[in-house]
């Protein structure tokens, strides 16, 4: 074979003006590409992708050079380059045997329709750099309202459009979302009063001496999401003042224990700010009892938000929304459309119950966002952003009600065939039945299970700890060569199940949101992690070692 001798592209007014106005000829190394995603998105994908996992103090010596290039390159070079340095190391987040994360195949459309929405450049920041984007995002936003809190259509025709109000936020996740909704919350509380300006003039230290408060709290169970972590520590509530309320053997929070938590501070003049319910925990896919968190939440006088990030989309099953009731109270709720609504990675949504709540972050700047205005940026934490809500419109659209049933049908039903698959594979533990489509689950021989039961029976928690101990060395080995062979993949984390006396247990975790994903697929990733431990000669021999004791 011929090497191909290296070139050097330069910069000059043409080459600029040609970059920005015509695309390479149809033989071109990117054109060649573009039409494969068109043609067939799977196999490119497949194609393109590495099996073999390649570490990543590897791939980082691909990517050390800290000095923008000075001269241009030709964008076939450019591209043959990423396809073999990044391309080929990405994560194959569409294969069928991908069942480790929340992230899925997308529907062919969303390509060319991304490609449009980037091409139009639109910022939703304003009217005058989005124009029709800002009514198509209002609509997408009232359709996603609607889906939550089903008001009428006098309702909707009165706020949907309205340039003062707002019934929710794109953003770029369910971070941000997180921490809109307890911003609102926040600002809601201390609001202006009197003589008082309000905690978002004022500042919060003023706020909680007007208000004669001696600090704030949110409740939330202990499988809340670190992002609202992240949103105490930039309200500046602190982290300390989230406050983590256990769950029980169902993994849902205990209320009571919520509400005696609330009479506590109220005992220390801590104001609850808000209660948080989680829909769809990321650990172990389980719903909050929304019903009676609401219920608390008026007893208490403060904002209920719920966390449905990844649940949410659970709510376009007709068949089994009723796993998500008492959303409808919510004051907020937090939904990612790129999660199970088969969006591409950045499109998270906050709901609000009333269009009044966005007044309490409303912000104006003559030169941008200018008071009665349709600038959705007034009403938002980020500030410039992209037309997201157009492929979140488009997948509405095109799936439709009916088409989304039936995705969210299979899933769910998927983890409850794949939950049945484990328990009646001896040498697997179910640990979470799943509620919506995630499970958690270990590999964990017959034997050895025998063995556990009895140590739970006479409470021997010490034993009991020595064999999670190296079962989680078992699962981490199992998961880690599984990822490396690049045939499946499941992701790990850490519960507490109650079953062991709520001992740390790092288990696998399997979210089945991909419609491409089989039973037989599901059946082979146990037969692969049989295989696996198989190969371990570290803890098993050490459980089995265990047994004869």
């Amino acid at each position: 074979m011929t090497q191909k001798l290296p070139r050097q592209a330069t910069a000059s007014e043409a080459s600029l003006l040609r970059i920005f106005t015509a695309p390479e000829d149809a033989s071109s190394t990117l054109s060649i590409i573009e039409q494969k995603l068109s043609e067939d998105l799977a196999g490119f994908l497949g194609d393109s992708i590495a099996a073999l996992e390649k570490p990543l103090s590897e791939i980082e010596t691909d990517f050390q050079a800290f000095e923008i290039p000075t001269q241009p390159r030709f964008v076939s070079d450019y591209t043959d380059e990423i396809m073999q340095n990044l391309v080929a190391h990405s994560v194959h987040t569409a294969a069928p045997s991908f069942i480790g994360h929340m992230t899925s195949a997308l529907p062919y459309f969303v390509l060319p329709l991304s490609k449009m929405m980037v091409g139009l450049n639109q910022n939703l920041v304003k009217i005058e750099t989005s124009k029709a984007f800002t009514p198509l995002e209002r609509q997408v936003l009232g359709m996603m309202h609607h889906l939550i809190y089903d008001q009428d259509a006098d309702f909707y025709q009165s706020w949907m459009h309205s340039a003062n109000h707002s019934l929710g936020a794109f953003c770029s996740g369910g971070t941000v979302a997180n921490i809109t909704a307890l911003w609102i919350a926040r600002n809601q509380l201390l609001k202006a009063d009197g003589e008082f300006k309000g905690v978002s003039r004022e500042g919060l230290l003023k706020a909680l001496r007007h208000y004669g408060y001696d600090d704030l709290a949110i409740l939330v169970s202990e499988r809340g999401h670190y992002s609202l972590g992240k949103a105490v520590d930039l309200l500046g509530i602190g982290r300390d003042n989230i406050i983590s309320i256990p769950t029980g053997s169902d993994n849902k929070v205990d209320v009571a224990k919520m509400r005696q938590a609330a009479l506590e501070l109220a005992s220390k003049n801590i104001k609850v700010l808000a209660i948080v319910g989680v829909a769809g925990t990321t650990e172990t896919g389980n719903v909050d009892p929304l019903t009676e968190l609401a219920a608390l939440a008026k007893e208490l006088n403060c904002h209920f938000h719920v966390d449905a990030a990844w649940g949410g989309a659970s709510l376009l099953s007709n068949k089994y929304r009723h796993l998500l009731a008492g959303i409808e109270l919510a004051d907020s709720v937090t939904i990612d459309a790129h999660k199970q609504m088969y969006v591409p990675m950045g499109a998270g949504m906050v709901l609000f119950k009333d269009p009044e709540f966005a007044h309490a972050i409303a912000h104006h700047a003559e030169y941008i966002l200018r008071r009665g205005s349709k600038d959705l940026g007034s009403q938002t934490l980020e500030g410039s952003r992209p037309g997201m809500a157009m492929l979140v419109h488009a997948c509405l659209q095109i799936i439709g009600r009916d088409g989304y049933e039936i995705l969210i049908n299979n899933s769910l039903e998927k983890a409850r065939y794949f939950a049945e698959q484990i328990k009646a594979h001896e040498d697997f533990e179910l640990i979470t039945e799943p509620e919506l489509c995630l499970l958690t689950y270990r590999y964990v021989p017959a034997s050895i299970q025998a063995a556990m039961q009895l140590a739970c029976e006479q409470a021997d928690t010490v034993k009991l700890a020595r064999f999670n101990e190296l079962l989680d060395g078992l699962t981490q080995f199992i998961q880690k060569h599984q990822r490396e062979q690049g045939k499946s993949f499941v992701s790990r984390t850490r519960i507490q199940p109650a079953r062991y006396f709520r001992q740390a247990t790092v288990v696998f975790r399997v979210v089945l949101a991909n419609p491409l994903t089989s039973h037989d697929i599901l059946n082979q990733v146990l037969i692969e992690q049989s295989e696996i431990a198989a190969l371990d000669n570290e803890f098993l021999p050490a459980l089995m070692a265990m047994i004869v004791e």
